[in-house]
């Protein structure tokens, strides 16, 4: 996505999204913004600290004592809870100024990323995940899984750079 991204298809709707009273209520609040960032930070903290303790567990540097399909079950509604955080606060976010948002280098790569971790993460569940039996309890989980693991935790590391550098590059306010 190039800086006039949002010049081509997406015009309508980014027109349309940044128009909305909400967003207006975003962008010109003082308290509003600064408070959904706590909350996506929050959401992300659960997602980011739910999924590194899994793969974690798939790589085989920690929890090698505990069944990979229990971890799984404990933590993934805290992972879903945080994300839907993380994903409503940075739509609100976002619909403050989406021309600026979709313009930032920073922003596309967070997004890239984000699907990167759904891509991988879908792949996990419908193939790696299949011969789970196999290592789940205390077996060394296969190389698809390790990799899988490895490549999530550093994607999830990434879109926290990512994010990061959007906090940085955009000023919402125009400070």
């Amino acid at each position: 996505m190039t800086a006039g991204a949002a010049d081509g298809l997406l015009a309508p709707m980014v027109a349309w999204i940044e128009s909305t009273t909400l967003a207006a209520y975003v962008r010109e609040s003082s308290t509003v913004f600064p408070w959904l960032e706590v909350a996506h930070v929050i959401g992300l903290s659960l997602v980011l600290g739910t999924i590194a303790i899994v793969d974690l567990r798939l790589i085989g540097v920690a929890g090698t004592d505990y069944p990979v399909r229990r971890l799984m079950r404990t933590l993934l509604p805290i992972t879903w809870v945080g994300f839907l955080l993380a994903l409503v606060t940075g739509l609100l976010m976002f619909a403050s100024q989406p021309v600026l948002y979709l313009a930032t280098f920073a922003f596309q790569l967070k997004l890239a990323l984000l699907l990167l971790a759904g891509a991988n993460m879908a792949i996990f569940h419908l193939w790696t995940q299949r011969g789970i039996g196999a290592w789940n309890e205390r077996g060394r989980p296969p190389l698809a899984a390790r990799i899988s693991g490895l490549l999530s935790l550093g994607v999830w590391i990434g879109v926290v750079f990512a994010g990061r550098f959007v906090g940085f590059t955009i000023d919402p306010f125009g400070f």
